[in-house]
């Protein structure tokens, strides 16, 4: 006969001593390592044995690496510990990113009743989200309410951003999380003590740590008295390389004057904007954004709670900040860029980095950076362009941590202080006039309709070949409003068409569509 089969208990150390088992989910350069080696640290401290492993996942996002850490109080009798969690029995699980915490509910690590489920809300978009030509992200609001529903505890905020806030990683902020938790029965003393015997960075993660502990103890931490100083500040705002930051600053200001004065549902929307066209150029770029947002602002009223106004901030300073060789050569040189790509690779402080930058340059964007006339004089000439095209449409490899390779880089990003007199920029400025001026003349008979219009900006995206069929992909869309001119489902429809267009990456089924919409208007029963 058949013995039946026990049920599944938590196993036990020496002594009947419970096993508490915590597994944290890292991808490359996010310091999973770092942060088992820490929780580890702490266990000993506090007179527990504990052992950690770590299974490498496939690739960066096909499956991150799991360390996982078994723990129990030292009895003097040696616990038997597993290698890898099993599922339904985990009692900690810490994720360094959203869909991670996502993925360790679909794998069975998270039990209901039983494991703490700790994860950043940040988002690290996965390569299935990146190939959608329109926005492929997973809604993150499904892997809260999971995590909340299966979860004994779930504590998730944007562990990334407090860790980058304090220039630390985002190990540091997870451990802080976990501190602040009480999932563990150690001091948060014992915690500090741990990333004290580290080497480099030590102060950066304390306060990392600091900030995520109060956070996941529901405490908001008070501002720093630095917050008001002028380089804290430009850093905050992003302004990468912007001579002047007084004048700067004091410009900003007044801007962000106008922008309190502007609707409350809109203000949030509007900084952003602004923020991205002043890096992108200068405050007088900044200037121009408000004047043509407050046309839209003043058009529109609460009863259509703004949607008019919030998608003209959001589109139009997309519209203005459009690529060309000068931003591409701007940020490829920017010492944020670097020290992004020194993180990635895991570069250490006194080493070396080589990069090499890929530049495929079409005489289209050599004439874009030329002064408009004589960029035009080139464009309407074929032969000349030919010839020059020619010699200029191949590829070129620039390698930026040579001296030549950086300066001619950052001699094109230079020229952005003269972009206002550039051919490219006088064509995509008459773009964007035509597109906004269209969107506007719809908004007293078809308010909906100019909303969509606007929202159709999301199809203009890219450099080079990429934005030449981005741009047809739009003139296309908007092909169609003269046949949907006057009929009450104009906006379901231009909707429709620019969903499909984001999802077409050759536009054959966008022309199926168009055709569908050519039809609508045409009457079946003609007269004899």
């Amino acid at each position: 006969m058949l013995e039946p089969v026990p049920s599944l208990r938590p196993r036990s150390g020496a002594a009947d001593e419970p096993v508490i088992k915590l597994a944290v989910l890292a991808v490359g350069g996010q310091g999973g390592g770092v942060l088992a080696d820490w929780i580890t640290d702490v266990a000993e401290r506090n007179g527990y044995v504990a052992q950690s492993t770590s299974v490498a996942g496939v690739a960066q996002r096909t499956g991150a690496t799991i360390y996982y850490i078994e723990m129990a109080r030292d009895t003097g009798r040696l616990p038997v510990f597993a290698l890898s969690p099993s599922q339904g029995d985990v009692d900690i699980l810490i994720a360094a990113e959203l869909m991670e915490a996502g993925r360790a509910i679909i794998r069975g690590f998270v039990t209901p009743n039983r494991t703490t489920l700790i994860a950043s809300s940040h988002r690290i978009a996965a390569v299935s989200e990146k190939i959608e030509p329109g926005d492929g992200r997973a809604p993150s609001s499904k892997v809260h309410a999971t995590a909340e529903a299966v979860s004994k505890r779930f504590i998730a905020f944007d562990m990334e951003k407090i860790a980058a806030d304090n220039g630390s990683m985002i190990s540091a902020s997870l451990l802080g999380a976990l501190a602040g938790s009480d999932a563990l029965p150690f001091t948060r003393e014992t915690y500090e003590q741990a990333i004290g015997t580290g080497g480099r960075g030590v102060k950066a993660s304390l306060a990392a740590f600091g900030a995520a502990f109060d956070r996941a103890r529901g405490v908001t931490a008070a501002p720093s008295s630095k917050a008001a100083d002028p380089a804290v500040v430009e850093s905050a705002l992003g302004l990468g390389r912007v001579s002047g930051p007084q004048d700067l600053l004091h410009g900003l200001r007044a801007l962000a004057a106008r922008i309190d004065l502007m609707p409350v549902a809109v203000r949030d929307m509007a900084l952003r904007g602004l923020k991205k066209v002043v890096d992108y150029q200068d405050i007088a770029y900044g200037r121009e954004y408000l004047d043509r947002l407050d046309k839209a602002v003043a058009l529109d009223s609460a009863g259509h709670a703004h949607a008019l106004s919030i998608a003209a901030a959001k589109h139009l300073a997309n519209a203005m900040c459009y690529d060309d060789m000068i931003r591409v050569a701007d940020l490829k040189t920017r010492s944020t860029r670097d020290r992004r790509v020194r993180k990635e690779v895991g570069v250490k402080g006194g080493s070396v980095l080589q990069v090499t930058e890929y530049f495929h340059p079409r005489i289209e964007e050599f004439c874009g950076t030329l002064p408009a006339g004589l960029g035009s004089y080139i464009e309407n000439r074929p032969k000349l362009a030919g010839f020059l095209d020619r010699r200029i449409n191949r590829g070129r490899r620039i390698r930026t941590d040579s001296f030549a390779g950086f300066a001619a880089l950052w001699f094109i990003g230079g020229l952005r202080r003269w972009r206002r007199r550039l051919l490219r920029h006088q064509v995509e400025t008459a773009h964007l006039e035509r597109w906004y001026t269209l969107a506007l003349g719809y908004v007293p008979s078809d308010y909906a309709l100019a909303v969509e219009i606007l929202n159709c900006r999301r199809l203009i995206k890219g450099y080079s070949d990429t934005h030449v069929r981005a741009q047809s992909k739009f003139d296309r869309v908007l092909s169609s409003l003269d046949l949907l001119k006057g009929r009450d489902d104009a906006a379901d429809w231009i909707r429709r068409l620019r969903e499909t267009a984001l999802k077409d990456e050759k536009g054959d089924t966008l022309d199926g569509a168009l055709k569908t919409v050519a039809t609508l208007n045409t009457d079946p029963f003609p007269a004899r």
